[in-house]
């Protein structure tokens, strides 16, 4: 992978000044399915491409050590065809939905959209992962004494933060905003107002099938939930819209790759990463298996890696 980073960087450099950073989540394997979120931060924006684009040069690198001219030439094709008004325009169509909170109209009405819209860009067969998602208990309230021990918290230095990080100085509660009155909107507060009901779920998926090898795959994803009382724009929006946007430039018609490549939207990533879980445990068996038998047709092929993207606009 990273010999083809290197080898098409160049090519894609020019293209990366519409996105800064692209973060890995590691979240499962074909030999490890216990979803982790080992995030990493990895290059810059138009290594996004590049990375998507390994089943392109895989077997290439593998005779030479460097992608060969073609794949170099592909990807820069590929990546030419990115454009920043698509992609801040999928943001904002998202956005319609508002905060697309889990077990909402809301939500369910954004997976309408972004199937119907993964389907004009070519991006077929599209699939669904329906499960059902029962909410945990309530937390209780915070005792006295925790209370006590945040406020102390709060005024310390050199304080243990989110990631092992440090923080210093006074700081506010830090986290998702709950208080629909903090949003100034109206129209937005009221978009948001209806809450989640347990029951069914749906997230969608469409896949560029391999010419090569069919029953393997790289995913490339994002999750489409959000909360806070806002419209979700960066946490998820901008990883969901460059999912969309990639899974748009390939599935161009002359765009071939030797692996197949899914891009799946997770819905209920803000409860818990409970969606790519459902996957997980409903797909995760149908690996590599070939269905029916002689058809030359995976609906699971064998899961070589993830990508995850997650709040792109900032971080």
């Amino acid at each position: 992978m990273s010999e083809l980073l290197a080898g098409a960087l160049d090519a894609l450099a020019t293209r990366a000044s519409w996105l800064e950073y692209v973060d890995v989540h590691v979240a499962f394997t074909s030999t490890n399915t216990r979803m982790t979120v080992s995030r990493t931060r990895f290059m810059v924006a138009g290594a996004i491409a590049g990375m998507a684009a390994a089943p392109l040069a895989a077997q290439t690198i593998a005779l030479t050590g460097t992608p060969s001219e073609s794949t170099v030439e592909q990807i820069r094709t590929m990546v030419s065809r990115l454009n920043l008004e698509q992609y801040k325009a999928t943001v904002k169509g998202l956005t319609q939905f508002g905060d697309r909170r889990q077990g909402t109209d809301r939500n369910r009405h954004a997976v309408d959209w972004i199937e119907a819209e993964l389907k004009s860009y070519g991006c077929t067969p599209t699939g669904r992962i329906t499960y059902d998602f029962q909410p945990p208990p309530p937390r209780p309230p915070l005792t006295p004494e925790q209370i006590a021990r945040f406020r102390a918290m709060r005024t310390g230095t050199n304080r243990p933060g989110p990631g092992g990080s440090l923080m210093r100085g006074t700081i506010d509660p830090t986290g998702v905003n709950t208080d629909s009155m903090r949003q100034a909107d109206p129209a937005l507060r009221a978009l948001d107002t209806p809450q989640s009901v347990a029951g069914e779920r749906q997230e969608v998926y469409c896949t560029k099938v391999g010419t090569v090898h069919p029953d393997e795959m790289y995913i490339v994803s994002g999750h489409m939930d959000g909360i806070g009382w806002g419209e979700a724009a960066n946490d998820d929006g901008s990883g969901t819209a460059l999912v969309m946007q990639l899974a748009r430039v390939f599935s161009s018609p002359d765009i071939k790759t030797d692996r197949s490549i899914r891009f799946i939207l997770w819905n209920n990533e803000e409860t818990g990463l409970n969606g790519s879980k459902a996957y997980v445990e409903q797909r995760a068996a149908l690996q590599g298996k070939e269905d029916p038998v002689g058809s030359g047709k995976y609906p699971e092929p064998k899961w070589l890696g993830v990508i995850q993207h997650d709040m792109e606009m900032f971080d």
